[in-house]
């Protein structure tokens, strides 16, 4: 299995489609007040990477990270159920664990809704621990996130490089 992990600037049909089936399953799930994700315009704002994961070059799976005042935030990940459970959502959470502390942060959130098990599993194993509502979550009406989860890991700081003494 071979998963390679990049960054995208722009819009594809793979993002498109692999946004639009996240878009159904949360359709499906959660009432339009009750879901938060970023439009595909806003996944390329200059504070937001955001990454495509490909398995044998076949787009599978994407997620981003939101860079923010003291902390990330992990937006809009997904993974084609076909391919859960395969290590494929874990390799691409590292990825974005390792653009936060790329960036600085030490600290790394995330919201997520009641009806996303296998996403609250995957958060948990990777050390991800309840919190609080946060950033704008903590300013919208209670009925707005009454389905929402909020989960928040410490990240290591990045290395720092030392240049030699002369």
């Amino acid at each position: 299995m071979n998963i390679t992990i990049d960054q995208i600037t722009a819009p594809t049909p793979e993002l498109r489609a692999l946004i639009g089936e996240l878009d159904a399953v949360l359709n499906a799930a959660y009432e339009p007040h009750q879901r938060h994700g970023l439009n595909i315009a806003q996944l390329f704002e200059p504070h937001v990477r955001f990454f495509v994961a490909r398995l044998d070059g076949a787009a599978v799976a994407c997620g981003g990270v939101a860079l923010f005042d003291g902390y990330a935030e992990v937006k809009r990940m997904y993974t084609r159920p076909s391919l859960r459970g395969r290590g494929v959502a874990k390799a691409v959470l590292r990825r974005l664990e390792e653009e936060a502390r790329a960036a600085g942060k030490t600290m790394l959130r995330l919201e997520t809704g009641l009806h996303q098990a296998e996403a609250v599993g995957l958060y948990r194993r990777a050390g991800f621990i309840s919190c609080g509502a946060f950033g704008d979550y903590a300013q919208m009406p209670a009925r707005d996130i009454e389905t929402s989860l909020f989960f928040e890991k410490r990240l290591p700081a990045a290395a720092q490089q030392t240049r030699p003494s002369p």
